[in-house]
């Protein structure tokens, strides 16, 4: 999975245009659980795994980067379809607030 911001500020994942980015409305229990996760890890860092090791849905990751509470961080060579985040000082603030 690869996100780019294209030229009107719009994030791209895989091909597709998302939302515009914006931090709007408050995360539903599956974004909320998604960014708690990233408030103890070095630098925001958002995982690919839950801690039962089950995959993060990629739409839970895809809306949250959309809505600008986390941001692609890096590409992952080894996995290229895994999109790595952090949080954003948005998403860090939402998951502090809930």
């Amino acid at each position: 999975m690869e996100a780019d911001m294209d030229a009107d500020d719009r994030i791209v994942v895989d091909g597709d245009v998302e939302a515009q980015q914006e931090s709007v409305g408050k995360p539903s229990a599956a974004q909320m659980r998604y960014l708690r996760l990233g408030l103890n890890q070095a630098g925001g860092k958002l995982p690919l795994f839950d801690s039962d090791g089950q995959e993060i849905s990629p739409k839970t990751i895809r809306s949250c980067v959309a809505k600008g509470w986390a941001e692609p961080w890096f590409d992952n060579p080894a996995m290229p379809n895994w999109l790595v985040c952090k949080l954003t000082d948005a998403g860090r603030k939402a998951a502090e607030n809930s």
